[in-house]
Order: C-alpha cells, then structure tokens, then sequence
C-alpha cells in the first residue's frame, strides 16, 4: 500500500509546480522547510524517498519529480514533467502552432551543432522560413524570450541552448527524432549537447562540461578516458554550487497546500504555477 502524503509532500509539491525546476540545494532546503513546518520526521539523507512518496501519488496523473543534471555547472536537478505520450499530451500547449514550430526548428539547430547551441540569428532565419505561419524578426525574438522565460531556453552572448528542464523534459521525445545524432556523456551517460568531444576518429567520446573538469580534475597529462589519445581541449573549472541557505526556491515559505491535490492543476500562462501547465506537455 502506497504511503500517504503528509502536508509536508503536499507543500513540497506545490513549490515543485510553482517553479517548474528547482536545484539540489534549493530541494534539500525544501524538504528540510517543508518537514519543519508540517511538523513531519526529516532526514537529510532521505530527499530521494521522500519524493518517491509524492511520485507514488502523481503516477495516476501521469507526473513525475525527475532527477537530472545541468549541462551548464553540473548541477543536480529536480523538475515536474510529464510522462504521457498520447497526442492530447502533446496538443495542450500555451504555444501556437508556429511557435511550437519554431520550437522543433531550434531543436533541430542545437541537434545538428557541435557546440549544442544555436545562434540568434540562425534561429531568426527559422522565423521567417515556417510553413505554418511566418515569424518576422521582431515576433521571433518575442517568442524567444518567452522560451527563455518558461524555462525552455538559456540565452549567453546571443547563444540559444536547450535549459536543463527541457533536456529533462524532452529526452524521450528528442532521443526519437534525433536518435543517429544524440551521444551520451561518457562519465555520467546522459544526453550530451554541450560537450567535448574526442577528436580521434575512430573514438569520439563526448564529455560535458562538468564531468570534463571532474574527470581531469588534478591532471596535468589528461588524456581520452576510452582510446588514451591526449585530450586537446582547455578543462573547465569545477563550479561550486551555492550554498542551500542561499538559495531557497521562492515558493518554500508560502503557507498553502497544493490545489486539488487528487488532480492535474490546470493554473493559466499568468499564475504563479503556469510552470505546471507547461510541464504537461509535450511540444
């Protein structure tokens, strides 16, 4: 039999559909906070099971907390998806069909590139090429922003790149479209867009970012973990993730529970949980 979930999982939840996507410092500041407050048993070792809980409960609505990790600083990610594939799934969208359109040719773009990313003016020339209806220049940087601003896309020096949540989002959806292009990391085995790769043809292993630094980590001779030939590129530095004080996910002091708790939320673009909306979806 399923254990039931407590206020302190209800509260959990409903910051997890507040924000969309939190990190590990901010989930385990979250599960100590939501215990606290509810007054429930809380083990700082214990974050995993105590979302196990909660996805026992989400299963029947097709929802799940995912775990993952960001391309970017190597972060350990926690998001709302969805794990439906039917085709209303896939249409209950707060895009129209030309910026779901645009959506998929980015996609495309960040597949094909050897950096995973896609510039802003690539993706500009996109708007004006759909054959659902035209972007003009002006309309597409409108719907970038709004990519950016649910949390689709990450935006540096003009670089477009697929966000975390999305990768955590997609997987399933991009490893069948893009199956012949997508690798994995040869460290952590996850999808690798923004990689390095081995430059030995008979090899080329990718690594992200933060794994590289990991991996190379203290080595000055580095070489490719798989074929042994001398790794060329510059090694990153390790990023240090803040400490969980510091970064609370904005929605963990509300004193409210999640509305209808039994059923899919259904909050507008302009509420604060509109993330849970889009993580219902598959575009």
């Amino acid at each position: 039999m399923a254990r039931p979930m407590g206020d302190s999982h209800r509260r959990f939840l409903q910051t997890i559909m507040s924000n969309g996507i939190i990190d590990g410092p901010q989930a385990k500041a979250l599960h100590k906070h939501c215990c606290e407050v509810a007054g429930a048993n809380y083990s700082q070792d214990r974050l995993d099971e105590f979302i196990d809980v909660v996805n026992l409960h989400l299963q029947p609505m097709f929802m799940h907390i995912r775990k993952g990790m960001s391309e970017e600083d190597g972060l350990q990610y926690y998001a709302l998806v969805n794990t439906a594939e039917t085709e209303v799934t896939r249409m209950s969208s707060d895009y129209a069909d030309n910026e779901l359109e645009l959506f998929r040719k980015i996609m495309d773009l960040v597949a094909e590139s050897d950096n995973g990313t896609a510039s802003s003016t690539d993706i500009l020339n996109c708007g004006d090429a759909l054959l659902s209806k035209k972007l003009k220049k002006k309309e597409t940087e409108v719907v970038l922003n709004k990519f950016v601003q649910n949390k689709w896309l990450t935006e540096k020096h003009g670089e477009y790149s697929l966000s975390t949540r999305c990768i955590m989002e997609m997987e399933t959806y991009m490893r069948t479209v893009y199956q012949d292009l997508l690798k994995n990391c040869h460290v952590c085995d996850n999808v690798a867009f923004q990689c390095q790769m081995c430059e030995n043809p008979d090899c080329g292993i990718r690594m992200h970012l933060p794994c590289v630094a990991r991996y190379f980590r203290g080595r000055s001779d580095p070489h490719c973990p798989a074929c042994n030939q001398f790794w060329p590129h510059e090694i990153p530095e390790i990023q240090r993730p803040p400490p969980a004080s510091q970064s609370q996910p904005s929605a963990a002091k509300e004193n409210t529970a999640p509305r209808g708790s039994t059923s899919t939320p259904t909050p507008t673009p302009s509420s604060s949980s509109s993330q849970a909306r889009r993580s219902s979806r598959r575009l």
